[in-house]
């Protein structure tokens, strides 16, 4: 992170916070809006602190985090992340103030920017042998291929490139790491030393969120680092958020069908390639890490843990290591998550940290989840790009396909398929919906390939999916679904939706009607529609925002129909609070809140959405939940500091802030 933190500085890509901020909300609220800025920066907080509520340290560490000198000359950065204590009370308590004081900076939003994605990527390592995300895919698409070369440059480039795959296989790191220059076991643990940012004003703690979770299988042979949330629960616990459908939580169940205690180590920090393959969707059994060989030109180096037999990357600067007892639970959460909604208080397996090491001079990596666009954006593109290849091998005849991150990319899918025999449209969407962690996707759309770009103008996308579908050109069916989902009928199960806009435009002669009188139409029928957009086309969609419900709102879909078909054949219906032109925003609203089996309804021609929070008169017995806004305080401290800069209310509007 030392290393990586002077790269961003020599690429003009860090910004330096010295001003004091909170770790409960003020320093994620601040990471929250500068990554939705087209030039956004990395933050280094070097001052994270915490208000009201102190810890008590002893004295010599009050006296010597007092003395600390900045002696490194190097940059005014790294001058003053250089400091730390030698104990893992990396605090001094101010008790005048009530003010806790952490000297372990935290770093933010490093994958924030499509060039800090190229840079990670491509160029901080001196290994590299890549100049783009396409030349890396290039390689493992050629990979794939194992075709025989025709002619003899052509077998020399597959020999090279096989030769490369003596890379990818961790090796052992021989001496002692530089994650373990300082240890500390029994009492000396304390998690709340550390500077875990609590982001969310009705999150249940504090949280970490770019732990790379290292487990192994029962038996040893399969190694697996996943992403997951991970809540303190006390001074030396962790809840583990990893979810039904994850790697990890199949070796846990291994462990509790033998009654073991399950191991677990999390790394913090280190390349940050290594956070990003924790997320990569690879074969069960492949170990991640195995991609960081591969993209780096180099094996992983990997060091023994010391109260555990996993082991993590030697260069990480913080791991937490432990066991989880397979019969211990507690609730976790809510959480602010990805989806940009709560996720609920639900029971978790709880982690007993046995130690803790680091380096002399740790930073702090951490992430904030949220409403789009955030880091999970660019982390998300990275392996949409390279994991195309792989799916193409299972996917015939798919061109491209995109995750907007407005769909947070499990909820909507963009595919361009070459449609060579009736109904392949339908056929990749059957795969989409059953491949891997692909079949979590609850929305698809095919186009063919003459399709304009999926990834630029949505404008022109629109147009032309508009241009060639109706009713006809929906399929739904059943599957599973995240597991954070909350719109799903059923825990992890959801309706799905495929939409063919492959082929030839379609005729549509539907009548003009101008957005007051179709308002006023709809108000006859039902008074709980109180605001009415249209998105202009040929095929118009009619977006409607509801004020209230006397009952479900598909229950007029009949009376619309009969009224308002000669006009339109799409009508979605959103809560009245929602910005109906502002599309970017609308799209995360509709496609996190809604299950096709429960929320849509089709009469003859036209199609009806119920995008709205729904109730028990939905059928829909939990409590639905709110999506993450900041907090209005916290946002005054941060402007009063001068730390809000190119951020007035139109920008709080577009993105959903407040």
């Amino acid at each position: 992170m030392q290393d990586f933190i002077r790269f961003l500085e020599t690429h003009n890509e860090l910004k330096v916070i010295d001003t004091p901020l909170d770790i409960e909300l003020e320093i994620p609220h601040l990471a929250y809006l500068e990554v939705k800025k087209k030039d956004s920066k990395a933050l280094l907080f070097i001052h994270p602190i915490h208000r009201k509520k102190p810890i008590k340290t002893q004295k010599e560490d009050l006296e010597e985090a007092d003395s600390v000198v900045h002696t490194n000359k190097e940059s005014p950065v790294a001058q003053q992340t250089m400091s730390s204590l030698t104990r893992i009370t990396h605090a001094k308590s101010n008790t005048e103030d009530n003010i806790e004081s952490f000297c372990i900076p935290v770093l933010m939003n490093v994958f924030g920017s499509h060039k800090r994605l190229q840079l990670i990527a491509t160029q901080y390592s001196s290994n590299t042998q890549f100049k783009s995300l396409d030349s890396i895919a290039n390689v493992m698409k050629n990979l794939l291929n194992l075709s025989m070369p025709k002619t003899l440059s052509a077998k020399f480039t597959k020999l090279k490139e096989l030769w490369a795959m003596r890379h990818v296989f961790p090796k052992r790191y021989k001496g002692q790491p530089p994650c373990q220059e300082r240890i500390y076991t029994a009492d000396s643990i304390n998690l709340f030393t550390l500077p875990v940012l609590k982001t969310w004003e009705e999150d249940g703690g504090r949280f970490i969120t770019m732990g790379q979770v290292y487990t192994k299988s029962l038996d040893g042979t399969s190694h697996n680092v996943g992403m997951y949330r991970l809540q303190i629960h006390s001074h030396n616990e962790l809840l583990m958020h990893w979810q039904i459908h994850k790697d990890a939580t199949h070796f846990f169940h291994e462990y509790k069908r033998a009654n073991k205690l399950m191991p677990v180590s999390i790394a913090i920090g280190g390349d940050p390639l290594y956070i990003w393959c924790a997320q990569a969707p690879m074969p069960p059994k492949v170990f991640e890490l195995m991609l960081y060989g591969l993209i780096r030109g180099k094996n992983p180096l990997l060091a023994q843990c010391i109260s555990n037999d996993l082991s993590v990357p030697y260069d990480c600067d913080i791991v937490i290591e432990g066991f989880v007892d397979t019969n211990k639970f507690a609730p976790e959460g809510k959480f602010g998550d990805h989806t940009g909604f709560y996720t609920p208080i639900e029971p978790y397996p709880i982690m007993q940290v046995h130690a803790i090491t680091m380096k002399h001079n740790p930073i702090y990596l951490a992430t904030v989840v949220g409403k789009p666009p955030l880091e999970d954006k660019y982390m998300g593109y990275m392996t949409e790009r390279l994991f195309l290849p792989l799916f193409q091998t299972s996917a015939h005849g798919l061109i491209d396909y995109s995750m907007p991150e407005n769909g947070v990319f499990h909820n909507l899918i963009l595919a361009k398929v070459k449609t060579d025999y009736p109904a392949q449209s339908l056929q990749m969407m059957h795969t989409f919906f059953g491949v891997g962690q692909m079949s979590f996707v609850k929305h698809a759309i095919f186009v063919s390939e003459d399709a304009p770009s999926l990834h630029d103008n949505y404008k022109l996308l629109c147009d032309y999916i508009l241009d060639r579908i109706n009713t006809k050109k929906l399929y739904s069916t059943m599957g599973n679904c995240d597991a954070l989902d909350h719109a799903c009928v059923s825990f992890a199960m959801s309706g799905k939706l495929g939409i063919d806009a492959s082929g030839e435009t379609i005729e549509h002669n539907f009548k003009e009607i101008s957005e007051s009188d179709l308002l006023q139409m709809m108000q006859s029928i039902t008074e709980g529609i109180q605001t009415l957009h249209i998105y202009k086309h040929k095929n118009p969609l009619v977006f409607c925002g509801v004020h209230r419900k006397n009952k479900p709102i598909l229950e007029y879909a009949t009376q619309f129909y009969e009224a308002l078909g000669q006009y339109a054949a799409f009508f979605i219906f959103v809560d009245d609070d929602n910005i109906l032109t502002n599309y970017y925003m609308l799209v995360w609203r509709i496609v996190n809140s809604i299950d096709v089996a429960r929320d849509l309804k089709i009469i003859n021609e036209c199609a009806f959405l119920d995008a709205t929070a729904k109730g028990t008169m939905e059928g829909y017995d939990r409590e639905w939940p709110k999506d993450t806004l900041c907090t209005k305080s916290t946002l005054n401290r941060l402007k009063e500091q001068g730390l809000l800069e190119g951020v007035d209310e139109k920008f709080y509007k577009q993105f959903g802030i407040i």
